[in-house]
């Protein structure tokens, strides 16, 4: 059944049964880390420290003698699920607050609005910097960096898509029965404009990821001896000379990032009727 899933995404969308297939992938790699994971990613031994990739370490070791491998394995963990999270938190704070800005309209619409350029004023990796620098480097001081850079641009599409939808009959209709603005907003309207935000969701996935890699890459991420692909990507600039280092963790970071895009890019042809080919 998966399999003919798979096979029908390819023929209908390359590239987002590609996305899917190496997305899917890298889930797999994610829930069974530990039994990828030849060695233990926090495990030192000088003995090999500095090896070229080989049969022993399929990845090469870093400067402290840790298996890259088992690092970059086990590093997908914590990358997946921040990019996730940081995604899902910013598209329920980003929704409500567009929604709530676009249904109520004038003074209150202005207002919640200019808030969020307020935001949106800054360039995004400064903000994050910014944030996570003065909460302190750990993973949830990051994490909150990242949806405080992200949500405007949930409460910006939600908000034009609740401004076209209000006026709709279905919405007239729920005013004329006595249901609550809460009511309107929440079972009427957003369940008919959530489509292109979970395109975007899907699309900011890889961004996400990219966003934590380089903050991680700064050291404001999770501290070490914490397995993360940024970090990994930063030990490896210290150590130009040993490529194997911050080559493969940088790969991995490619390549889920081009997963997570092609994936969105797929959904929007999909919901576009003059693309789709399903």
């Amino acid at each position: 059944m998966i399999f003919r899933f798979i096979q029908q995404l390819f023929r209908t969308n390359l590239l987002l049964g590609l996305g899917v297939v190496m997305c899917g992938g890298w889930i797999v790699v994610a829930l069974l880390a530990p039994v990828f994971a030849p060695y233990d990613a926090v495990d030192q031994d000088l003995s090999v420290r500095l090896s070229a990739p080989d049969a022993t370490h399929w990845f090469g070791t870093d400067h402290l003698g840790r298996d890259i491998f088992s690092r970059v394995i086990m590093g997908s963990r914590l990358s997946l699920v921040a990019g996730l999270i940081t995604v899902i938190l910013a598209l329920s704070v980003g929704a409500a607050y567009g929604a709530v800005a676009g249904y109520l309209g004038k003074t209150v619409d202005d207002i919640m609005m200019r808030l969020s350029e307020l935001v949106l004023a800054f360039p995004p990796i400064v903000l994050a910097m910014i944030i996570a620098a003065s909460l302190g480097p750990s993973l949830y001081n990051t994490l909150l960096a990242m949806v405080v850079v992200l949500w405007p641009n949930y409460a910006r599409v939600m908000r034009s898509m609740v401004i076209s939808a209000k006026e709709d009959e279905y919405v007239e209709a729920a005013r004329v029965i006595g249901a609550s603005h809460i009511k309107i907003i929440f079972r009427e309207i957003l369940p008919n404009c959530i489509g292109p935000v979970l395109v975007m969701a899907t699309l900011d996935i890889g961004n996400a990821i990219l966003t934590f890699a380089g903050l991680s890459f700064l050291g404001l991420g999770s501290p070490p001896p914490t397995p993360e692909w940024g970090a990994m990507v930063a030990t490896g600039v210290t150590h130009f000379i040993y490529w194997w280092i911050g080559t493969f963790p940088g790969l991995a970071i490619l390549s889920v990032a081009l997963a997570a895009n092609f994936i969105g890019d797929g959904l929007r042809d999909y919901l576009d009727p003059h693309l789709s080919g399903f």
